[in-house]
């Protein structure tokens, strides 16, 4: 049974690994080429000695016809190998599916061939200019089938939708450019000039197609692709540490943070920058002493511990960010103003016959702090105040203690001891090297030594231990109240749309009796009430009062916003007034269903999607298939970079919001696997009871069945209504109402809402959404701005437009003020 089992294994491996060779030929026809190239010609079995073997096959001093074309098909080692197969089976093969087998194959040859020519033609310059990356020689060969791969990749990129376009594109080209800066030998510059061919030709070859001129993010997209180049810019130390090449034009900033003292190589350098002592020597001096290592090593791990506090919205990660590229660019500058590095002659002498060099080196810290700035509004989570002032303290008290302990130990050596020498000496080794080189010589030994040489790195390693908590740190009141919130909503009522009070970005209060809650955002001192006061009908009067005194005390005014029409008496009964913003579809499940000539318009995408053979699938983010997790995230991308707008937030979610345990997503998904559509469903609850569910997020894909949301809100409707709900809300839209307003507003404010409608219609089609919801038959409830005085309208509006669209920028703005003038 055992061997049965096994064998059946075995088999469906065998059938997939068929399925998927006959899918991607070429990606799997070239990993075999090149193990078979590279065991058949030797340097995968060690054979090779020092390259001289192959050199008529590669990019070098040979200069026969075919050389282009095998340089590309042998690997030069495993290590290249494993490199050029991982990129084959992965990206190159996604490349193959976009573009079909016989344009990546000539994608592969073309970029492969093109980079490879032009880099041996800035290769032949730069060693006319005596730069040691670029000795044309056997040691100088080039073997590397990437450089053909990265090319077909970045052409592959232009096929692609959004969001994956703009993952392989920044940071392909970002970690080939940062190999390039550091690492600085052949390969890399091939690779990267293969991948520049590659874009050019992705354009020429997708000329045809209309796309937009420029794409759009949403915000967690956004802070995931700044997030990761931070963080691939940040792997430069690590790039040379690992490779043992450092003589691209940011090495010198590596070889000064380490602060190593290659004296005696520099003659070896200066009287010949390609031999084989100066090589050799450069590369003992990166590896020598594990206090310079780790001092080499971090702006690495502060960039990391940036990138990954970006990715959740973090500002003190983005205040880290521009802190450690700041401060690259300024060793830089330094260096390449007072040339007090400790490095090689060789690369002197780079930074003389091309100033370039170092003007690219100061450029790339910058470049990222210029995008840092741009993208700033996109890091606004704050930590609290306890988690700043437990950072402050841990930071200060290990910089006292490591200052304090390090003084006394060179005291204790010194031959003429002052506190002002002991301080000094025991600063520069919590700064790179650039700015005070420490001494190399001093008679402590063991553990002593051990902490003089080490004091630096083991401060910025408790550094970056406190950032990670601060990063980690949320405040425990915040926290505390938004669990108390959602508690708040199951056990009472806070209505069909009482769920978007749990989002991010909203604080809450409680009645001091916690019977009572309301969920808030301040924006321009307005306290801006979201949805209906969350409370049982008794406790209506005095909740509103008590949040009202709240606001008064903290000098915030306070209104009520998309709240619904049932609570119009408490707020007339204070003499406030209201103005009608939008209006809400719910559906009784009750009343559901698909026979009829009412439900003709919901019923026939529906019976037509069941012919076509999609499928559905209900579940939570966290059970969603790895899969269908990619394929959303392009789907929303995609749907997002299609709108020259800002993408609205407030009372309309995104994907942050799928992530919410207590949401439920519908799937629409094709007969292929192909997401069509997704919708998400927020909870109802009502006395500790779900009774039912509010639609909020809703994406097709490009290319769908035609009417596939019908499809995939009638399936989300027949599903609810088995789990015995009984109602379901397609929510609200804002300025866009089936009725006329309230008969006791403003007129002025009343023609003037009209008016906005009508102006932001062909922007967002808020109206358009309202009459597409009347297909599904709905009750129309209006929802309403509760305030208390005309003349405080217009901040009013301010600050609820700044609520929709928190993070736009002044191009955002200018692109949507083109869109309603349009």
């Amino acid at each position: 049974m055992t061997s049965s089992r096994a064998t059946t294994a075995v088999l469906a491996v065998a059938r997939r690994a068929g399925r998927y060779a006959r899918r991607h030929p070429f990606a799997v026809g070239l990993t075999v080429l090149l193990l078979v190239s590279g065991l058949a010609l030797g340097p995968l079995r060690g054979s090779r000695p020092a390259g001289i073997g192959l050199s008529p096959l590669a990019f070098g001093r040979e200069r026969e016809w075919w050389t282009p074309l095998t340089a590309l098909l042998v690997p030069d080692s495993w290590g290249g190998l494993l490199l050029s197969a991982v990129l084959a089976l992965t990206l190159l093969a996604y490349a193959e599916r976009l573009m079909g087998t016989w344009r990546v194959v000539s994608a592969f040859l073309v970029t492969g061939v093109l980079g490879g020519l032009l880099g041996l033609g800035i290769q032949s310059l730069a060693w006319s200019w005596g730069q040691v990356w670029a000795r044309i020689d056997a040691r100088g060969a080039v073997l590397d089938p990437s450089i053909g791969i990265f090319g077909a990749i970045l052409a592959g990129s232009a096929f692609a939708p959004a969001l994956y376009r703009r993952r392989i594109r920044l940071l392909g080209l970002s970690l080939l450019v940062t190999y390039t800066l550091y690492g600085g030998d052949a390969d890399s510059v091939y690779r990267l000039l293969a991948a520049l061919a590659g874009l050019i030709l992705g354009v020429i070859l997708t000329s045809g197609r209309p796309r937009p001129a420029w794409y759009r993010s949403s915000y967690h997209e956004t802070r995931t692709l700044t997030a990761a180049m931070v963080a691939v810019t940040g792997l430069g130390p690590l790039i040379v540490l690992l490779t043992g090449v450092g003589i691209g034009p940011l090495a010198p900033v590596v070889a000064g943070l380490r602060g190593v003292d290659i004296s005696g190589i520099t003659d070896a350098c200066a009287q010949n920058n390609a031999s084989a002592h100066c090589v050799a020597g450069v590369t003992t001096a990166v590896a020598a002493g594990t206090g310079v290592v780790l001092m080499s090593l971090v702006p690495l791990l502060l960039s990391l511990v940036a990138a990954w506090g970006l990715r959740s919205g973090r500002r003190a990660a983005w205040f880290l960010a521009i802190g450690v590229n700041a401060m690259m660019a300024l060793l830089t500058g330094l260096s390449v103003a007072t040339r007090s590095l400790r490095e090689p002659t060789d690369v002197i002498e780079i930074d003389r016959q091309f100033p370039g060099f170092s003007v690219l080196a100061i450029l790339v810290p910058v470049g990222m702090c210029i995008l840092l700035a741009i993208t700033h509004r996109r890091f606004a989570v704050r930590a609290s105040r306890r988690a700043v002032r437990r950072f402050s303290l841990t930071i200060g008290i290990a910089f006292v203690v490591l200052v304090a302990t390090n003084m006394i130990l060179v005291s204790a050596v010194s031959h003429s001891p002052s506190f002002w020498s002991s301080l000094a000496t025991t600063l520069r080794r919590f700064l790179p090297t650039i700015i005070g080189r420490p001494s190399g010589h001093t008679p402590l030994t063991g553990i002593a030594l051990a902490l003089h040489r080490d004091v630096g790195a083991l401060f910025w390693l408790v550094f970056a231990i406190a950032m990670v908590a601060l990063l980690l740190g949320r405040s425990r009141k915040a926290a505390d109240d938004a669990e108390r919130f959602r508690t708040q909503l199951r056990t009472t009522d806070g209505g069909t749309l009482g769920f978007m009070g749990t989002w991010e970005g909203n604080e809450h209060w409680f009645t001091a009796d916690g019977r009572g809650a309301v969920a808030y955002r301040v924006v321009n001192d307005i306290a801006i009430a979201v949805g209906d006061p969350v409370c049982t009908p008794g406790d209506t009067a005095k909740t509103i009062r008590g949040f009202l005194d709240f606001c008064d005390a903290n000098a915030w005014t306070a209104v009520f916003y998309s709240t619904h029409e049932e609570f119009a008496p408490a707020f007339r009964d204070l003499g406030w007034k209201s103005i009608s913003v939008a209006e809400e579809t719910v559906v009784p499940l009750e009343r559901f269903e698909l026979t009829g000539k009412v439900w003709t318009k919901v019923r026939q995408p529906y019976n037509r999607g069941q012919r076509d053979g999609l499928t559905t699938l209900w579940t939570t983010w966290e059970q969603l298939p790895a899969g269908l997790v990619a394929q959303l995230d392009a789907l929303s991308e995609q749907w997002i970079a299609e709108k020259a707008l800002p993408e609205m937030r407030f009372t309309l979610g995104g994907m942050e919001e799928l992530r919410d345990p207590d949401v439920e997503i519908l799937l629409a998904i094709g007969p292929e696997g192909e997401l069509q559509a997704v919708t998400s469903w927020m909870p109802v609850w009502r006395e500790g009871e779900l009774v039912g569910r509010t639609l909020d997020f809703m994406r097709r894909a490009d290319g769908a069945m035609p009417g596939v949301m019908e499809f995939a809100i009638a399936s989300a409707a027949l599903h609810m209504k088995e789990q015995g709900l009984e109602v379901m809300s397609l929510s609200g839209a804002p300025l866009a109402q089936t009725v006329d307003g309230d008969a006791d507003a403003d007129p002025g404010i009343t023609r003037l809402l009209g008016w906005l409608s009508r102006v932001l219609e062909p922007a967002y089609g808020f109206a358009s959404l309202l009459r597409y919801k009347g297909k599904f038959n709905p009750e129309y409830r209006p929802m309403h701005l509760f305030y208390a005085d005309n003349g405080q309208l217009p901040a009013i509006g301010l600050a609820i437009g700044r609520a929709y669209l928190p993070n736009a920028s002044p191009a955002e703005y200018v692109a949507l003020a083109r869109s309603l003038a349009g």
